[in-house]
């Protein structure tokens, strides 16, 4: 598997094929065989604290928001690393215009958000750790198809600012949607590979996961 800067890739299949666990992999959260390299690292001794320093950050599935905390100090935590004050101003304010109605709740506590504004949350606390790759783990999980829509539209915006980003979905018209390429992944290996645009027109892609014949 490879992810080229600059791109939105996107790694999709059914629940339980093993995404989830390939991400946590990348992170080092979990062992894995063969080998991780990431901005030309080696990342496979590395612990999930280090590989985070080299500016891979993982947005989890379902969000693991500090829900007694406000917005801002959710936010705030994603910089714990950063030591670069006047650039952290900058990013707040960057995140902010991305996600207006956080700036309008940053002082409300994270728990009584919406979901949406929840996954919002999330997202913008990972670019507040300044990464390089950003991965995203079942963003549309459990949310209305107009959330889902805008989050699309701000994974675009991302993309724009230079930073990668690698997105594992069930719902693959979403995936699709925004991705320049994908990987389709059955029982913890990849079967499908290639450029969106391929994989739309592949049959047992389109029968399996877009429901055309």
């Amino acid at each position: 598997m490879v992810i080229r800067p600059g791109e939105i890739v996107t790694m999709v299949g059914s629940n339980g094929a093993g995404k989830t666990t390939l991400l946590r992999a990348i992170s080092r959260v979990i062992g894995a065989r063969g080998t991780l390299r990431f901005d030309g690292r080696d990342l496979t001794a590395l612990t999930p604290e280090q590989v985070f320093g080299l500016g891979l950050v993982q947005v989890p599935e379902g969000r693991q928001l500090f829900d007694r905390m406000t917005v801002e100090d959710n936010l705030r935590m994603g910089t714990y690393r950063r030591r670069d004050d006047a650039r952290i101003q900058q990013s707040f304010e960057r995140v902010y215009q991305l996600f207006p109605v956080l700036a309008e709740r940053r002082q409300q506590i994270a728990g009584s958000l919406s979901g949406g504004e929840q996954q919002m949350c999330a997202i913008a606390r990972g670019l507040m750790a300044a990464p390089k790759l950003l991965t995203v783990d079942e963003m549309s999980l459990g949310l209305a198809p107009v959330v889902v829509d805008q989050l699309l539209g701000v994974l675009g915006e991302i993309r724009k600012q230079g930073i990668t980003v690698l997105l594992v979905e069930q719902d693959v018209f979403a995936a699709f949607s925004v991705a320049d390429r994908g990987y389709v992944m059955e029982t913890g290996r990849i079967v499908r590979e290639g450029a969106v645009a391929e994989l739309e027109k592949d049959p047992e892609v389109r029968k399996a996961y877009l429901g055309v014949q």
